[in-house]
Order: structure tokens, then sequence, then C-alpha cells
């Protein structure tokens, strides 16, 4: 298992997989949505086998719905388990979030109320997906367009609150915190103080999009000025950590994700903002 240096790496899509493997740029690691790699073989696992050997991995996944009332599924966590034990990646995180009632399942990361009842929920399925796996995870906080009116925990205190009754690590997305920022009016330099900095293993970033005055997470744009410097922030905070460049649709050339990494390690490095958002 190779670990990840506190540098920036990027996603693997299967846009980039040929000109990964021509040119296996000088970038520090690559994030893989594990759901992508559930499978007997073929090009994508092809091509994991040959990148593996030159790159650090991480395991992202979107499909544990870990705030779901119901248990974690076990053919999930199985499929889940295979991949992580052929690949050894350094780390493996999905979402504080649900996406599943009973058989239905909903095509987003759907955000939690922030209650004592979802509390022991999330932390039930944690654990029990860290006893499957052997291991333990990272947790995402994620971005939401509303809020329950019976929330009661801010959300970074229930985001500290699930890694100290479960000894999960936390997978910061700094882009989501911006997000949530501006869509429900809360402080972020309270949600970065009240993270424990040590139970942060990796930061997210990514670029958004606006509609009618709300910010939409859509992996689709560069990283954002104020986001920049948000991640500046969590780095005096917290420390270099493993970041990544997300960049789900609209996808841009290798090049353009490169270029990203770059300024983020940058940032980690200590770099001055008025350069980095240049």
């Amino acid at each position: 298992m190779k670990s990840l240096s506190p540098c920036a790496g990027i996603g693997l899509r299967a846009q980039h997989y040929g000109a990964l493997l021509e040119a296996m740029p000088d970038v520090g690691w690559l994030e893989v949505h594990g759901e992508n790699y559930f499978c007997a073989g073929g090009q994508p696992l092809r091509v994991l086998e040959r990148l593996r050997g030159h790159y650090p991995l991480s395991v992202h996944c979107v499909g544990l719905s870990l705030g779901a009332v119901n248990p974690v599924d076990l053919r999930h966590l199985q499929k889940l388990k295979s991949l992580i034990d052929r690949f050894e990646p350094a780390l493996v995180s999905d979402h504080l979030s649900w996406r599943k009632v009973d058989a239905t399942w909903f095509n987003d990361l759907l955000p939690l109320p922030y209650t004592e009842e979802a509390l022991t929920v999330v932390c039930r399925n944690i654990e029990m997906t860290q006893e499957f796996l052997g291991r333990s995870m990272l947790v995402e906080n994620v971005s939401s367009y509303l809020t329950y009116r019976h929330s009661c925990i801010p959300e970074w205190e229930f985001v500290a609150e699930v890694t100290r009754r479960t000894g999960c690590g936390i997978l910061l997305d700094v882009n989501n915190i911006y997000v949530n920022t501006i869509n429900h009016g809360i402080d972020p330099g309270d949600y970065l103080a009240g993270i424990p900095a040590a139970a942060v293993k990796e930061i997210h970033l990514a670029g958004f999009e606006e509609s009618d005055g709300c910010l939409i997470d859509t992996h689709s744009r560069r990283v954002a000025d104020p986001v920049w410097r948000l991640f500046a922030d969590a780095v005096r905070r917290f420390g270099p950590r493993p970041a990544l460049i997300e960049w789900d649709t609209d996808l841009p050339p290798l090049a353009l994700l490169l270029e990203e990494a770059a300024t983020a390690d940058q940032v980690l490095l200590g770099g001055e903002l008025a350069t980095v958002a240049a």
C-alpha cells in the first residue's frame, strides 16, 4: 500500500485514461470512484492495474448511503472490500449523506438532519462499514440546498462528533463548505474551527455554478478564488493534507486538471494567495 503525501491529486476519469498512460504526468496521487470499478474485468480494471504501479490511490465511494435508516448493503460492502483488497488504496471514503430508502435509490447525495437520532444512525453504519472492511474510513461533508427545521446541531459539530464516536477520519470538502456558507449563511471560520485537526486526512477542491442565487456543487469548473482562499485557511488550520481536484462534468483536457493540481500544491507549500488566484 502506497501512502498519500500531503500533495495534490486528481480524479481518474475514463476520458483521461489514454493521456495518463501515455504521459504518466507528475501528479501526487489518483482518486477513483469505487463503484466504477465494481466489475470482474474490462478496461477500467486493466488501466487501474497499470496506474497503481505509478501512483498511490484513494477510493472514494458514493453508494454506501451512510445516513440511511437501512443498514449498509452487504453486497455493496463485499464489492468494495474486493476492490480494496486488490488495489490496496491509501484511503477509502464516502459521504455523510443518504440516498436510499428500502429498495429505492435517489440520484443525489442527500443531506442529513443534524439531530442526535441521525447521529446515532450514521455512526452505526460507519462502524459497520469499518468492521466489515477491517480498516478506518473517511467521511465527507456534503453540499446542500436545503436545511431541516428540526436540525439542532451545527453541521461542523455533527461532523466532529461522528469522528469522535467512530474513530473514522474526515475528508474535508472545502468547496462544499463554501457552497453551504453562501446557501445557508454559515460562517466558514466557525466551521474550520469546529473540526478536529487530527481527524482531517484529505481535502477536496472543486468548482461550482450559480443558479438563482444558489450555489450548485457541479464539479464542472475551475476552483473559484474564494474557495482557494478558504483552502489556504484550512491548510493554516490543519496543516498540509492530500488535496484532490474534483472535476466530474464538462471535463477539461488533462493539462487543465494538472494546472489546478499545481495551484493546490502551491497553497500546500505556503504559496501567496495573490499568486495562486492569478
